[in-house]
Protein backbone atom coordinates (compact mmCIF):
# COMPACT_ATOMS: atom_id res chain seq x y z
CA UNK A 1 0.00 0.00 0.00
CA UNK A 2 1.47 3.32 -0.57
CA UNK A 3 1.39 5.78 1.75
CA UNK A 4 0.96 9.77 1.02
CA UNK A 5 3.28 12.05 2.58
CA UNK A 6 2.09 15.47 4.41
CA UNK A 7 4.62 18.11 3.33
CA UNK A 8 4.39 19.33 7.08
CA UNK A 9 5.58 16.48 8.15
CA UNK A 10 8.57 16.44 6.25
CA UNK A 11 9.18 20.19 7.31
CA UNK A 12 8.88 18.79 11.05
CA UNK A 13 11.43 16.03 10.55
CA UNK A 14 13.85 18.44 8.72
CA UNK A 15 13.44 21.15 11.65
CA UNK A 16 14.29 18.59 14.30
CA UNK A 17 16.88 16.77 12.28
CA UNK A 18 18.22 20.53 12.65
CA UNK A 19 18.18 21.04 16.09
CA UNK A 20 19.96 18.24 16.67
CA UNK A 21 22.62 19.37 14.39
CA UNK A 22 23.06 22.92 15.58
CA UNK A 23 23.10 22.24 19.14
CA UNK A 24 26.18 23.48 20.67
CA UNK A 25 29.08 21.46 20.88
CA UNK A 26 29.96 19.95 24.05
CA UNK A 27 31.78 21.74 26.79
CA UNK A 28 35.42 21.53 25.58
CA UNK A 29 37.30 23.77 28.26
CA UNK A 30 40.30 21.84 29.49
CA UNK A 31 42.68 22.45 32.21
CA UNK A 32 45.02 25.46 31.48
CA UNK A 33 41.96 27.03 29.20
CA UNK A 34 40.40 30.58 29.72
CA UNK A 35 37.63 30.93 31.77
CA UNK A 36 35.81 32.27 28.43
CA UNK A 37 36.77 29.00 26.67
CA UNK A 38 32.93 27.88 26.38
CA UNK A 39 31.75 31.04 24.60
CA UNK A 40 34.81 31.10 22.61
CA UNK A 41 33.67 27.81 21.15
CA UNK A 42 30.18 28.69 20.75
CA UNK A 43 31.06 32.18 18.87
CA UNK A 44 33.41 30.21 16.65
CA UNK A 45 30.39 27.97 15.86
CA UNK A 46 28.53 30.99 15.37
CA UNK A 47 30.94 32.43 13.31
CA UNK A 48 30.94 29.11 10.72
CA UNK A 49 27.14 29.27 10.61
CA UNK A 50 26.99 33.12 9.61
CA UNK A 51 29.76 31.69 6.80
CA UNK A 52 27.75 29.46 5.27
CA UNK A 53 24.26 31.28 5.47
CA UNK A 54 24.74 34.69 4.81
CA UNK A 55 25.99 34.67 1.58
CA UNK A 56 23.06 31.94 1.13
CA UNK A 57 20.47 34.72 1.88
CA UNK A 58 22.30 37.31 -0.62
CA UNK A 59 24.83 38.87 1.18
CA UNK A 60 27.68 40.15 -0.56
CA UNK A 61 30.56 39.13 2.09
CA UNK A 62 31.56 36.07 0.35
CA UNK A 63 34.67 36.13 3.27
CA UNK A 64 33.64 38.08 6.20
CA UNK A 65 32.84 35.45 8.65
CA UNK A 66 35.91 33.38 7.95
CA UNK A 67 38.00 36.83 7.83
CA UNK A 68 36.61 37.24 11.56
CA UNK A 69 37.60 33.62 12.58
CA UNK A 70 41.23 33.94 11.24
CA UNK A 71 40.97 37.16 12.88
CA UNK A 72 40.13 35.85 16.31
CA UNK A 73 42.64 32.90 16.06
CA UNK A 74 45.28 35.28 15.39
CA UNK A 75 44.21 37.38 18.74
CA UNK A 76 44.24 34.09 20.55
CA UNK A 77 47.28 32.62 19.24
CA UNK A 78 46.28 29.71 20.64
CA UNK A 79 48.63 26.28 21.54
CA UNK A 80 47.52 23.29 18.26
CA UNK A 81 45.16 21.09 20.41
CA UNK A 82 42.71 24.23 21.57
CA UNK A 83 43.12 25.88 18.20
CA UNK A 84 41.78 22.80 17.00
CA UNK A 85 39.01 22.76 19.06
CA UNK A 86 37.98 26.53 17.90
CA UNK A 87 38.37 25.35 14.20
CA UNK A 88 36.29 22.12 14.66
CA UNK A 89 33.33 24.78 16.26
CA UNK A 90 34.02 27.12 12.97
CA UNK A 91 33.63 23.69 10.54
CA UNK A 92 30.53 21.98 12.55
CA UNK A 93 28.46 25.51 12.47
CA UNK A 94 29.31 25.60 8.74
CA UNK A 95 28.62 22.37 7.85
CA UNK A 96 25.97 22.05 9.96
CA UNK A 97 24.26 24.51 7.89
CA UNK A 98 24.94 23.37 4.20
CA UNK A 99 23.69 19.94 5.36
CA UNK A 100 20.17 21.53 5.41
CA UNK A 101 19.55 24.50 3.12
CA UNK A 102 20.72 25.09 -0.37
CA UNK A 103 18.63 27.93 -0.96
CA UNK A 104 17.85 30.66 1.70
CA UNK A 105 14.60 29.95 3.51
CA UNK A 106 12.34 32.19 6.44
CA UNK A 107 14.22 29.21 8.77
CA UNK A 108 17.22 29.93 7.76
CA UNK A 109 16.93 33.66 8.14
CA UNK A 110 15.97 33.36 10.85
CA UNK A 111 19.03 31.17 12.25
CA UNK A 112 21.08 34.35 10.91
CA UNK A 113 18.97 36.94 13.14
CA UNK A 114 19.44 34.90 16.17
CA UNK A 115 23.01 33.71 15.72
CA UNK A 116 24.27 37.64 14.75
CA UNK A 117 22.62 38.74 17.94
CA UNK A 118 24.02 35.97 20.28
CA UNK A 119 27.23 36.94 18.03
CA UNK A 120 27.15 40.23 19.35
CA UNK A 121 26.36 39.14 22.95
CA UNK A 122 29.15 36.46 23.31
CA UNK A 123 31.78 39.02 22.15
CA UNK A 124 30.52 41.93 24.39
CA UNK A 125 30.79 39.15 26.96
CA UNK A 126 34.17 37.97 26.09
CA UNK A 127 35.20 41.65 25.66
CA UNK A 128 34.02 43.13 28.77
CA UNK A 129 34.80 40.50 31.49
CA UNK A 130 38.14 39.17 30.16
CA UNK A 131 39.57 42.02 28.29
CA UNK A 132 39.96 40.39 24.56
Amino acid sequence: MMRLRDPRTGRLRAAAFALLLLAPLPATAAEGDPPYEESLVRLSEILGALHYLRPLCGAEEPTLWRDQMEALLAAEEPPPERRGRIVNAFNHGYSSFAALYRTCTAAAATAVERYMSEGERLTRDITTRYGR
